[in-house]
């Protein structure tokens, strides 16, 4: 499958900025517009989202990522199942257990057997099929029969939620652009779609990351440091599970943050957190996608290659303009062109 591009961004006030930077998106050519649900952080994305819908018109919306704990999860479904029918069928759900959005709050991301029989329920109720919930049948019955199912997209980072991913989701979220570290991601989920009788084939691959695009790489890795210190909150939660030296999880993810010093949510998605001063150079090159279009387009070019379906561009680094149209105008269309001289390279007869 060949790689499709999406881009997040972040649901800051004024709302009108989310909206004018999807519809840029949408103009150039990107598939897939993204937003955080992080409530206190920033504006409710629930209420802002809806607005992006009536301004775009092809770009698939959703969340990434929401979680089934702030809200009660048939609200999330039925949130969900209006917004396919206000966007005709463009929504996709990205959910995970709740990082930001509930530690703000004073509570815990939700637990993973908790978190599975949530998702299964949403999963089927904002696609209108009947479910048992609290004892109750439940169905909406306004679902237009007419309209795509809406895939649900399951961010994770430990082998337990990785399960959830392959046994319950369509795809699978993944905060980094780490060759090595996307394999093994991938490898733990489809395991367990391939143990629950499903097709581990199917499973989507969603790789979300800062790209800076710029001759300064100096400057690029200034501009995403965040990043990596946001991803250290799994892996702290990975260690504090697992250990800092288990065999379940690899090394490539758990050693960078032995630096880690402190996080501040305050600064949560901020180019230049002081949170982020332990990242090295190193970890921002394997962690994001930075450089010239050169460098960046090789970089894709790996990511495809080990079976990512969509690169989603975190859009919390300075430039954000610029950052769309080097997509628009000359990265996507040269990865398409790569791809499309690869496919139609003649094929040499072996010698009898």
């Amino acid at each position: 499958m060949a790689l499709t591009f999406g881009v997040t961004v972040l649901p800051d006030p004024p709302y009108t900025r989310l909206i004018e930077l999807m519809q840029k998106a949408e103009e150039h050519g990107f598939e897939y517009g993204w937003t955080y649900d992080s409530h206190i952080l920033w504006q409710d994305s629930y209420a802002t989202l809806p607005l992006v819908a009536a301004a775009t018109e092809k770009i698939k919306l959703g969340h990434c990522v929401t979680n089934p704990g702030i809200r009660d999860p048939t609200v999330t479904a039925s949130w969900y199942a209006t917004m396919q029918d206000i966007s005709n069928g463009r929504m996709v759900m990205g959910i995970g257990r709740g990082d930001s959005s509930r530690r703000v709050v004073g509570l815990k991301p939700v637990r993973v057997a908790e978190f599975e029989a949530r998702l299964r329920m949403i999963k089927d109720l904002m696609n209108g099929r009947k479910v048992e919930w609290n004892e109750k049948e439940l169905q909406l019955g306004w679902v237009r029969d007419e309209l795509p199912e809406i895939p649900m997209q399951v961010a994770g980072y430990g082998p337990r939620a990785l399960g959830v991913a392959g046994r319950v989701g369509d795809g699978v979220i993944i905060q980094l652009a780490d060759p090595q570290i996307i394999q093994w991601i991938m490898e733990t989920a489809r395991k367990a779609a391939a143990e629950d009788g499903r097709n581990p084939d199917a499973l989507q691959c969603i790789v979300c990351a800062p790209s800076h695009i710029s001759d300064d790489l100096a400057d690029a890795r200034e501009q995403v440091r965040w990043f990596p210190a946001m991803v250290s909150n799994h892996v702290m939660d990975l260690i504090e599970r697992y250990g800092a030296d288990s065999d379940e999880i690899p090394a490539a993810l758990t050693d960078f943050v032995k630096a880690r010093k402190f996080y501040d949510y305050k600064e949560h998605s901020r180019v230049g957190a002081k949170h982020g001063e332990f990242v090295t150079d190193e970890i921002c090159d394997r962690f994001c996608v930075l450089g010239n279009d050169d460098q960046a387009t090789e970089k894709l070019r790996e990511l495809e290659a080990v079976g990512v379906d969509q690169f989603n561009i975190y859009l919390m680094t300075q430039g954000q303009e610029k950052t769309l149209a080097a997509y628009g105008d000359r990265i996507i269309p040269q990865v398409s062109e790569i791809r499309l001289g690869e496919q139609s390279a003649p094929t040499i007869p072996a010698r009898d």
